[in-house]
């Protein structure tokens, strides 16, 4: 089994169940130290496998993630989080794919994310189809496979993804968490925040292994850190706000300085 070969096709598989089953089975052979690098196979370019079976539309256009009162808006919020995990299996992948010549511990920690992925993604269809949804019932956007295809160097796409995607999804993760506390009688309800705690947990080393990985790639070029970062997050993103609320203790764990953080806050920080 050869590993670039491999990754490819999974990324490409259109259907849900087959890539997470193809997946699963690629991790354990590549754990086990049953596959072979062929760095020279050819890069190509990837459509989002999710388009066959979702109807994509603008950020803007997907339904409003508003309450939990009713099975409706119960779907609409667990899917548009099944959406994050499912895309962050192939983004994964993704970065093992198309960075070539890497140190091991580069497609180790990657694989490792995607494994987690795939868990987390688990665990969310799961709970969507208890309340008799699926996975492509809702609509969703693009907007994290679009970074993807904006970040086609090592430094752009640590930065990007790891470093500001899923850092973001830290500081929303534990503002839904609260806000969920409200329907505490409410089965489903204390099922997502149990989800919603291992995926936190399990996020702040993902955004780790990104910080390792940007600051490598900078230390390479001989880039100061904090400068690269907003660099790039300007250039990818236009004209992007102050954040309202920041997981400092998430953030720094995960390896931001909180000289990063405080030029993220809207307000200062206590860090």
């Amino acid at each position: 089994m050869e590993f670039f070969t491999e990754l490819e096709k999974i990324i490409q598989l259109k259907n849900y169940n087959d890539k997470i089953s193809q997946s699963k089975k690629f991790i354990k052979n590549f754990k086990e130290k049953k596959i072979e690098f062929n760095h020279n196979y050819q890069i190509i370019s990837f459509l989002p496998s999710y388009e066959t079976f979702c109807k994509v539309v603008s950020p803007q256009k997907v339904p409003r993630r508003r309450g939990f009162e009713t099975d409706l808006k119960k779907a609409t919020l667990i899917h548009a989080i099944v959406h994050i995990e499912y895309s962050a299996i192939d983004l994964a992948f993704d970065a093992c794919y198309r960075f070539r010549n890497m140190p091991m511990k580069f497609y180790e920690d990657w694989i490792e994310v995607a494994e987690d992925e795939v868990r987390h993604f688990e665990i969310l269809n799961s709970l969507l189809n208890e309340i008799g949804y699926k996975y492509g019932d809702i609509e969703v956007h693009n907007s994290l496979w679009e970074a993807s295809q904006k970040t086609q160097t090592l430094i752009e796409r640590m930065a990007i993804v790891p470093r500001w995607l899923e850092a973001n999804g830290l500081d929303a993760n534990e503002k839904i968490i609260e806000k969920l506390t409200n329907y505490k009688n409410d089965k489903i309800a204390l099922k997502l925040i149990e989800a919603l705690k291992i995926i936190l947990k399990e996020e702040i080393p993902h955004v780790s292994k990104g910080d390792f990985w940007f600051k490598w790639a900078c230390e390479k070029e001989n880039k100061n850190i904090e400068k690269t970062y907003f660099e790039i997050v300007n250039k990818v993103y236009k004209n992007v706000s102050k954040k309202v609320y920041i997981n400092v203790s998430a953030r720094k764990e995960a390896g931001f300085s909180c000289s990063e953080i405080q030029n993220l806050a809207r307000e200062e920080v206590k860090c």
